[in-house]
């Protein structure tokens, strides 16, 4: 890759942290080597028309500073294509940053970069539209909604969120839903069910981007304990452990409700979709730069007595 075009979100938290400025000339470390970089702060607004714009250009590769919202936007634009995609993970939750090894802090973003290579993952899909982690009804769309209600909490992001998921616990309400999972149907009792691009474990994280999977968590129950119980175990990745929570594989999904739209939150986009909605996977759809693992510690190595230790 000799040309890389970096679109960076100027809303995006670590970019009003360290300032424009200061990110800015952080990313002059990738033009070693006899890259080109291009830098651009983009206003949120813009983002979709340049990231549009990106993906119709001739540079080799295109990477995002955002959350995941703008994430998805890129991962979409790009998909099918050869261009690659590269993530610093600036937003609040940088869910495919972290499966793609980018640390946080704008240094040791950019350094992950440099030695990161091409690698070819899987995209869900949700009515046709690629997206890279997951996407939510019930509980879950109402956290997205109740985050957008409260950004810009004047006690900061953390506290943001935690009076968002207050919110959303308020807000949800337990409704009936029909799951087809690659066509075994059932109805089930339900206040949140969400859908993963592949599998995550309890920290968040996936072990692998090109499973060609797509995992179903329904959340089933409804009393104000284990409402609250399983808000907590969501939002902190604990939810494998929770009774309430059953967790499905399948290739293709599809939720039916009675109601004819319904919030959902896919990959930080709060959108009042038309019902059903139809997921399924489209393997190996976008290249992405991957960082590489971290060394494991070599472990140390103890003489015992009597061995024969070279001199």
């Amino acid at each position: 890759m000799r040309r890389i075009l970096v679109l960076l979100n100027a809303r995006a938290g670590t970019v009003v942290d360290c300032g424009p400025e200061t990110v800015t000339a952080a990313l002059a470390a990738l033009g070693e080597g006899g890259r080109q970089i291009d830098v651009h702060m983009v206003a949120p607004k813009a983002m979709p028309a340049a990231i549009a714009e990106g993906a119709r250009a001739s540079h080799d590769a295109l990477v995002v500073g955002g959350g995941d919202g703008s994430v998805n936007l890129a991962a979409r634009a790009l998909a099918g294509t050869s261009k690659v995609l590269g993530v610093l993970p600036f937003g609040t939750m940088n869910l495919f940053a972290r499966d793609l090894r980018m640390p946080a802090g704008i240094d040791a973003a950019v350094a992950a970069l440099k030695t990161a290579a091409p690698a070819e993952v899987d995209l869900a899909t949700l009515d046709g539209r690629a997206f890279h982690s997951l996407s939510g009804i019930g509980f879950f769309s109402q956290m997205a909604r109740a985050r957008e209600e409260t950004r810009g909490h004047p006690f900061g992001r953390l506290l943001g969120v935690a009076w968002a998921a207050v919110k959303a616990l308020r807000r949800t309400g337990r409704f009936r839903f029909a799951v087809a999972l690659d066509g075994r149907r059932e109805v089930v009792d339900a206040y949140a069910v969400l859908v993963t691009n592949n599998r995550f474990g309890p920290d968040w994280r996936r072990q692998r981007l090109d499973e060609g999977l797509l995992e179903v968590h329904i959340a089933e129950d409804a009393s104000t304990l284990g409402l609250a119980r399983a808000g907590a175990d969501l939002l902190t990745g604990g939810w494998r452990d929770n009774p309430g929570i059953r967790s499905i594989t399948a290739r293709e999904v599809t939720i039916a409700h009675v109601r004819r739209r319904a919030w959902t939150a896919t990959d930080g986009e709060l959108v009042r979709a038309p019902m059903p909605l139809h997921y399924g996977v489209a393997p190996r759809a976008l290249t992405v730069l991957m960082a590489p693992p971290e060394d494991p510690p070599t472990p140390a190595v103890r003489a015992t007595a009597g061995a024969d230790v070279p001199a």
